[in-house]
C-alpha cells in the first residue's frame, strides 16, 4: 500500500449490499473477521465519474490518521510516520509495466472525503472477493468506506474491464477494533457486473497463509503520490525482511508512494504466484522500503468470511 515511507496507503472499501438489506445490517463480528453490508450498491458507478477519480486522495492518508489515534491511545507499539515523498532519482528505477488483468484500482469514499488505492482479484467460494488493505475498507476504529469500487487492468483511464461495486467488505478484528497494522488487510466482496464474477472476468490469484517469513516476494499497485500518479501499474521485489521496529510484518525494497496501499505481494517472480500479504506502510527513517502485514491466522478468517459471503 502503500507507498511510502509510512505508508499504508489507504483504500477505500465501500461495501454495497443488495436490494432490500438495509445500513443497519452493520458490522457484525465473526470470530476474527469483521463485516459490513452496505446499501445503495448500485449508486456506487455512477458516483465515479472521471473527474472524481482523478482528484481521489491517496489512501496513505487514512493510515496515517489511524496512527495519531494509536498515539493518544497508547496502542502503538512501534514509531510509524508519514514520509516524505520519495526523490525523482529515487523513481527513476522503477519499471513502468503493462497492466494486468487482476490487479486493478480501488476508489472509495470515508467521511465525505474520496480516495483512491490498489487491489487484486483474488480465489474465492463465491468468485467475488478482491484483497486490498484493511485502511482502505475501514479507518481503523474509526469509520467505514463507501462507493467502493474495483477498477481491473487500468491505465491511463482504460477500463476495459468496467468496474465492480462492492456489496460487502471484511477486515479483520485487530484492524477493525483498533487499527493494528500487523493486521491490515481487508476483503470486498463484489457484485457481479452484468452476470460476470470478478473471479471469472479478470482472473484470480490463488492465497497463501502461515508461511514461512523471508519469501522472495514480487509487489504491485497503483502509487498516486508524486512523482507517480496513479495512471499506471507499477511493481517491485526482492526478499522480504523482519521488522525491527515493533511489528510483526515483513518489508522489501520499493519507491512505490501512497496510491498503492493494497496492492498484491506475489510468492516469486512475477504476477503468477499465491498472494501472501498487501502494501501496507513505510517507516519515515527506513528509506524505500514497504510493509506488508504478516498473512496467518487471523488475515486468513477474514477472507474465508469474504469468501463465503
Amino acid at each position: 500500500m502503500l507507498r511510502f515511507s509510512r505508508i499504508a496507503v489507504v483504500l477505500a472499501v465501500t461495501a454495497l449490499a443488495s436490494a432490500g438489506v438495509s445500513a443497519a445490517a452493520a458490522a457484525a463480528p465473526t470470530g476474527s473477521a469483521v463485516v459490513r453490508v452496505m446499501a445503495n450498491q448500485g449508486k456506487a458507478a455512477a458516483y465515479w465519474t472521471p473527474d472524481r477519480m482523478r482528484h481521489a486522495l491517496p489512501g496513505d492518508r487514512l493510515v496515517a490518521d489511524d496512527v495519531r489515534k494509536a498515539r493518544q491511545n497508547g496502542s502503538l507499539s512501534h514509531l510509524v510516520e508519514r514520509g516524505q515523498p520519495q526523490s525523482a532519482q529515487a523513481i527513476a528505477a522503477a519499471p513502468n509495466i503493462a497492466p494486468i488483468a487482476h490487479i486493478g484500482k480501488v476508489f472509495m469514499t470515508l467521511d465525505g472525503t474520496d480516495y483512491v488505492c490498489s487491489g487484486n482479484s483474488v480465489t474465492s467460494g463465491n468468485h467475488d472477493v478482491v484483497a486490498t488493505a484493511g485502511h482502505c475498507v475501514k479507518d481503523g476504529s474509526g469509520s467505514w468506506v463507501s462507493n467502493f469500487v474495483f477498477v481491473p487492468d487500468y491505465n491511463n483511464g482504460s477500463e476495459i474491464y468496467g468496474e465492480y461495486s462492492a456489496r460487502t467488505v471484511v477486515t479483520t478484528s485487530g484492524w477493525a477494533n483498533s487499527g493494528d497494522l500487523n493486521y491490515d488487510t481487508g476483503f470486498a466482496v463484489m457484485a457481479a457486473n452484468g452476470s460476470e464474477h470478478v473471479n471469472n472476468g479478470v482472473g484470480a490469484s490463488g492465497v497463501a497463509f502461515n508461511q514461512s517469513r523471508g519469501r522472495a516476494y514480487t509487489l504491485y499497485g497503483y502509487p498516486a503520490a508524486p512523482p507517480f500518479n496513479g495512471e499506471t501499474l507499477q511493481t517491485c521485489s526482492g526478499t522480504a525482511r523482519q521488522d525491527s521496529q515493533g511489528s510483526t510484518d515483513q518489508g522489501v525494497s520499493c519507491t512505490m508512494t501512497g496510491g498503492s496501499s493494497g496492492g498484491p505481494w506475489f510468492l516469486g517472480s512475477g504476477a503468477n504466484g499465491q498472494q501472501n500479504s498487501i502494501n501496507s506502510f513505510g517507516y519515515n527513517n527506513i528509506a524505500n522500503v514497504m510493509w506488508g502485514p504478516y498473512w496467518g491466522s487471523q488475515i486468513q478468517g477474514a477472507y474465508n468470511t469474504a469468501s463465503a459471503a
